[in-house]
């Protein structure tokens, strides 16, 4: 999934304006994926890794994989770029790691080159159904 992710508060980056950012969650590499994880630790001071449990529970790594997408296609940006990253448009960004993770498991079935598993119809005929005696 690519696009443009329009910020409702522009960054300054390299000297200027920036007011869309484009991204591709397909160009996360390995290393953008365990540097996101990584910059996520340090942001919240955990040494510990994901408390939560599950990448689809953890918020602040889906912002971070994110940032990775931004990252991946534009190459002149840098992690701390995209911190200044402020207000509701780091909700838009958290959607975009989110989509990541999320999607990832949806196009996996989707792309199964596996048949469908069809059911067979019963050779056996059906009992009539009876009343239910109240």
């Amino acid at each position: 999934m690519k696009g443009t992710l329009k910020l409702q508060n522009p960054i300054l980056i390299n000297g200027k304006t920036v007011s869309e950012l484009s991204y591709d969650i397909d160009e996360i590499t390995g290393e953008l994926f365990a540097e996101a994880d990584s910059k996520k630790m340090a942001a919240s001071g955990s040494k510990s890794g994901n408390l939560s449990g599950a990448a689809e529970l953890d918020y602040s790594f889906q912002l971070y994989l994110g940032y990775a997408a931004i990252l991946a296609v534009n190459p002149e940006y840098d992690w701390s770029d995209l911190a200044r990253i402020k207000g509701h448009d780091n909700m838009k960004v958290m959607r975009i790691g989110r989509a990541f993770i999320v999607g990832s498991a949806a196009s996996e079935e989707d792309d199964s080159e596996e048949p469908t598993e069809t059911t067979e119809k019963s050779s056996q005929p059906q009992s009539p159904t009876s009343k239910k005696s109240e």
